[in-house]
C-alpha cells in the first residue's frame, strides 16, 4: 500500500550526533513532499524546537511535539490538540521531586521551567536550543497545567525515578524513557502514537498508509500504529521488536535510507 503519511522522530533518529539533518535526509524528505506525501516531525521536544527543524526542510504541516502532547501547525501556528497534564496530578509529581531532591523540569505555554541553572538544565538547554527559566521553588507550584515535564538522572538513577513514579502514577500519567538519562511525563492520553492517528484520521490517511520512523521508547506507541513502523539502526532493542522493518542509524542516513528504499523507489 502507498505510504501517505511519515511521522519522523528527531533526536537519535532525523538528527546525527551533532544534532544536524543531513543533506540526503533534506532530499529524500522534500522528494517525498513533492510525490505528495505528507511528512511531519514526532518528538518529544518543544514545539518552538521542533520548529527550526521543519522550517529547515521547508515543511508546512501539523508538528507533533511534546510526545502527542500538543500538535500545532508549522506556518499558521494553529492548535489542532493540546493535552498537558492535569494540575493536580502535576503537583503531586513536582511534591514528590521535590521531597526526593530529584532533578525535574516543566513545560507550559511552550516555556522551559526549571529550579536552577544546574548542570542538567544547561545541558538541556544547549541540546535544545531554548533558554531555561530558572525560577527557584516557584517550579513545584505548576500554576498552569504543564504540557510536559522531563527528569533527568544517571542511567541507574531514571530507573529508580521510573520505577518509583510509575508505581505512585502509573495510572494517571504517560511516562517513557526517551533517553538512557531522560524520563519524560505527559498527561495519560498523550503519546506519539496516539497523536499520528489524530493526525492520520484528520488528513483521512489510513492506518495502513501511515510511516512512523524512531528509535527509542517515546516511540514506541506510533512505530506499534503505523501501518509501516521503521527502527533506526541505533534503536532500542524494545523499538526494534516492534518495528515491522529496521534502517541504517542516524549517524548512517537511516531516515533517508527508509524513504528512498520505501517511498520514492
Amino acid at each position: 500500500m502507498t505510504i501517505k503519511l511519515i511521522a519522523i522522530d528527531l533526536d537519535d533518529t532525523l538528527l546525527d550526533s551533532k544534532l544536524a539533518v543531513s543533506p540526503r535526509a533534506c532530499e529524500a524528505i522534500r522528494k517525498a513532499v513533492a510525490k505528495g506525501v505528507t511528512v511531519t516531525i514526532a518528538t518529544g521536544r518543544m514545539y518552538s524546537s521542533a520548529l527550526v527543524y521543519a522550517k529547515q526542510l521547508e515543511l508546512d504541516v501539523p508538528l507533533i511535539t511534546y510526545n502527542g502532547g500538543l500538535i500545532k501547525s508549522c506556518l499558521s501556528g494553529e492548535t489542532l490538540m493540546h493535552r498537558p497534564i492535569e494540575r493536580q496530578d502535576a503537583l503531586d509529581v513536582l511534591a514528590l521531586f521535590k521531597e526526593r531532591n530529584w532533578y525535574i523540569q516543566t513545560y507550559m505555554n511552550d516555556e522551559l521551567y526549571v529550579k536552577e541553572q544546574n548542570e542538567y538544565a544547561v545541558y538541556y538547554s544547549r541540546f535544545s536550543g531554548r533558554p531555561a527559566i530558572a525560577v527557584g521553588d516557584k517550579l513545584f507550584e505548576a500554576e498552569q497545567p504543564p504540557t510536559k515535564m522531563l527528569s533527568m538522572s544517571s542511567k541507574e538513577g531514571i530507573m529508580d525515578i521510573y520505577n518509583t513514579v510509575n508505581a505512585q502514577f502509573g495510572d494517571k500519567l504517560t511516562l517513557a524513557i526517551s533517553k538512557p538519562t531522560f524520563m519524560e511525563i505527559t498527561h495519560p492520553l498523550a503519546n506519539k502514537g496516539r497523536a499520528l492517528a489524530f493526525l492520520a484520521d484528520k488528513l483521512q490517511i489510513k492506518q495502513q498508509e501511515v510511516m512512523a520512523i524512531g528509535d527509542s521508547g517515546n516511540d514506541l506507541d506510533m512505530i506499534k500504529y503505523a501501518g509501516w513502523g521503521v527502527a533506526m539502526g541505533n534503536a532500542s532493542d524494545a523499538v526494534k521488536a516492534a518495528a515491522k522493518l529496521t534502517t541504517l542509524t542516524n549517524d548512517a542516513d537511516g531516515v533517508a535510507e527508509a524513504i528512498e528504499k520505501y517511498v520514492l523507489s
